[in-house]
């Protein structure tokens, strides 16, 4: 049900449930929840990609499975104590994760890819809350950071409609941040997690924390700032220093990145 090959600092996550689409049941969320947290709490591991096995990303929840009464009887509703029903949307992860995404990503498979910190998304992809026409709610985030990542007018268009959204929208959107030909999308991924990995990683994952905290938990943009410079602070000793050394010998002039 879910694969991983380890690359160096990169790991890839695969679903491997290509006849149903890749929708996620009980057993898949429950592995997509252990890799990603190994992920995690590995100090090798720089970034992630989680993909689709068989040509999608993900077609949601496994719906059979919910419709036979086969999930599980009860959902956990306090988020800080269970996993959501996707596996890994109640995560806040402390580095990236990119999600490559082929054909349909759609209902709980959006609400996956907005996990994500970045979507690599193939020309013919899907996006969309199509668990709309069925009375299936989100609730593995996807009200939550739909409307931060693409702004709340644009959110409920995909929300109250339950349309699809090719890739070319949703790049002009900013769901997507890559779009490419089809069948490229795990290896531009790839390309893109190796970049990321090869930078100084405290001062990218500082950052990164500093970005998230600012979009989902700063109570006030002082508050915001102050969570910047105080995780910033520690940074400048333990890569700064070394990286401006670098600039001064002439290594990243002119915009290069080796």
């Amino acid at each position: 049900m879910i694969s991983f090959r380890r690359t160096g600092s990169v790991v890839t996550v695969a679903i491997n449930r290509p006849e149903v689409r890749n929708a996620v049941n009980q057993e898949t969320a429950r592995r997509l929840l252990e890799e990603l947290k190994a992920f995690d709490s590995d100090p090798g591991l720089n970034v992630a990609i989680l993909h689709g096995k068989g040509g999608n990303f993900c077609a949601g929840y496994d719906l059979k499975e919910l419709a036979n009464h086969t999930g599980p009887s009860k959902l956990e509703q306090d988020v800080t104590k269970g996993p959501g029903p996707m596996g890994p949307s109640r995560l806040q992860l402390s580095k990236p994760l990119i999600a490559a995404v082929s054909g349909f990503a759609v209902a709980g498979g959006l609400e996956l890819a907005l996990l994500a910190d970045l979507r690599v998304v193939e020309e013919s992809a899907v996006m969309g809350v199509f668990c709309r026409r069925f009375g299936v709610p989100l609730i593995d985030g996807g009200t939550v950071r739909l409307p931060r990542l693409i702004g709340l007018s644009r959110a409920l268009d995909l929300i109250l409609t339950g349309r699809p959204v090719g890739a070319q929208e949703a790049l002009a959107y900013g769901l997507a941040n890559r779009v490419v030909p089809d069948g490229q999308a795990l290896q531009a991924a790839l390309e893109l997690a190796e970049q990321i990995s090869s930078f100084p990683q405290q001062c990218l994952r500082a950052d990164r924390a500093s970005a998230m905290y600012g979009c989902y938990d700063a109570p006030s943009f002082t508050q915001a700032m102050q969570y910047e410079i105080d995780h910033g602070i520690p940074v400048i000793q333990a890569e700064a220093v070394a990286g401006a050394l670098k600039f001064t010998s002439g290594v990243g002039r002119g915009g290069k990145y080796s």
